[in-house]
């Protein structure tokens, strides 16, 4: 699993504070759904990846089967994409993006 470590740019805010890295994690699920998307969607899932990385309560937590799991919803080049993902406070692992069209039944697989 690739990772990719960003410096969180909301510690550095606040005085005193070190700079916080937050490691970002990618699942092969998310790594196959990203890879076929078009530049230009690429650059919005990246812009709420880091949306994500510096608000990680932004996503909707999921109950049941997904518990644990959080879906963010964004305007994806006029269609709206969902993108799944787990945090702790140094770690955010991405799971799974796209549209809502068997997203779900895909992600608990």
């Amino acid at each position: 699993m690739p990772e990719q470590k960003i410096a969180n740019s909301s510690a550095d805010s606040y005085p005193g504070n070190s700079v916080a890295e937050i490691c970002v994690l990618q699942a092969n699920a998310f790594l196959r759904a990203y890879k076929k998307l078009h530049d230009n969607q690429k650059d919005a899932v990246d812009q709420a990846v880091a949306e994500i990385i510096r608000d990680p309560a932004i996503g909707e937590a999921k109950k049941g089967d997904l518990s644990g799991v959080y879906v963010h919803k964004f305007d994806c080049v006029n269609q709206l994409f969902l993108l799944a993902y787990e945090y702790d406070p140094t770690t955010r692992v991405l799971l799974l993006v796209g549209t809502h069209e068997n997203f779900y039944r895909n992600l608990k697989r």
